[in-house]
């Protein structure tokens, strides 16, 4: 090897790279803006735990007893709950995380020396966070008790993931994950390959509308993503014994028009970038990290700071994941799951009318 050669190589790149300042300023930032991310994002402490309150004595001790979680910085009351109906769609709609049961006349039970039983009712959806969040409720109800100088019994049931198995949460959120980093890659090339081509310039010489031809792209790629889902949700249920407490229809029909969602990205991605590795990266960069950090497949939405939790819904894996443990493992129907349903649903009429409104039609 000659170091003269290298040395001109090295001028021809570095003059490349001084009249490209968007790839260097990239090359910097991006990395700061992951640590950002996944700084804030990635979080195992547990605050701000949405509290509800079941309050069959509403006395002074009660009060107490639910101003001691909401002063102890963990948690946040987000809801008085007034019945135990109440209490369930509550926890199925992850209104509330944990809910507090103070039975009636605690406060007459203190007062004649008895140790009255409080219920603990804790969604184990995510079961890590849930130990944390039992843990501090049972030390809140304890220093409580002390103060009282009665012993508080605490009753503490696990709801949705009693065995606290971390299959349960996981294969569930994979769903919508594994849908996200591939459905996107399926179409993300195709438009991109036709004008590569030049087999593009035959559609703009076709009586195709841009909707039509969105809309053929997008089916038969949604089928085929919708085959992948069904594989993977089969895998999960029979595979890894996650067990099932929803309806399984509706389950298929969101997956359905989730993978629609993912092709239908991948095929926007398509139309607004003009290279096959520019697509790919695109598609990977705002499809497959967003849906490991912002979906609440790992971290729990509510552990993250109020600006990334409004961030969060700028991504359908959110809206997904939240479907599915919410049919899988809550059982939940379409009352409890309703906002998510039409978010998912609007977003893919979203994505499939923005992508047509990009693909111009232009005469060969």
């Amino acid at each position: 090897m000659k170091p003269a050669r290298i040395r001109a190589v090295i001028a021809k790149e570095a003059r490349e790279l001084a009249r490209d300042p968007v790839t260097i300023w990239v090359s910097l930032l991006l990395p700061i803006v992951m640590l950002l991310l996944f700084g804030y994002a990635v979080s195992l402490d547990v605050e701000d735990v949405p509290l509800g309150v079941l309050d069959g004595d509403h006395s002074p001790a009660s009060r107490r007893l639910t101003d001691s979680f909401t002063q102890s910085g963990y948690f946040r009351l987000v809801r008085m709950l007034s019945s135990e109906p109440e209490v369930e769609r509550a926890l199925q709609r992850g209104d509330v995380k944990l809910t507090l049961i103070i039975p009636e006349r605690f406060q007459a039970a203190i007062a004649r020396g008895e140790e009255p039983t409080v219920q603990i009712l804790l969604d184990g959806t995510y079961s890590a966070t849930s130990l944390i969040i039992a843990g501090y409720a049972q030390t809140i109800v304890g220093n409580y008790g002390v103060t009282a100088a009665r012993r508080i019994r605490i009753e503490t049931r696990i709801w949705y993931n009693a065995a606290m198995r971390s299959s349960n949460y996981i294969i569930p959120g994979l769903y919508g994950v594994i849908l996200m980093a591939f459905s996107p890659l399926l179409t993300a090339l195709s438009i991109v390959r036709e004008k590569e081509t030049g087999s593009i310039q035959q559609i703009f010489a076709s009586p195709l509308t841009p909707a039509e031809f969105i809309a053929g792209k997008l089916i038969p790629y949604g089928l085929i993503a919708f085959l992948q889902i069904v594989l993977v949700m089969a895998a999960g249920f029979f595979w890894f014994d996650v067990p099932f407490r929803g309806n399984l229809t509706f389950l298929l029909a969101m997956g359905l028009v989730y993978v629609f969602c993912t092709v239908g990205i991948g095929l926007l991605v398509s139309t607004i970038t003009r290279s096959q590795l520019v697509a790919m990266l695109t598609a990977l960069i705002i499809t497959l990290m967003p849906s490991f950090l912002f979906s609440g497949f790992l971290f729990p939405i509510f552990t993250m700071p109020y600006t990334l939790q409004l961030y969060t819904n700028l991504f359908p894996s959110r809206y997904f994941v939240e479907l599915s443990r919410g049919i899988v493992l809550k059982g939940a129907g379409i009352q409890e799951l309703w906002l998510n349903t039409v978010l998912l649903a609007a977003y893919t009429i979203g994505v499939f009318l923005l992508a047509a409104w990009r693909f111009r039609k232009k005469v060969a």
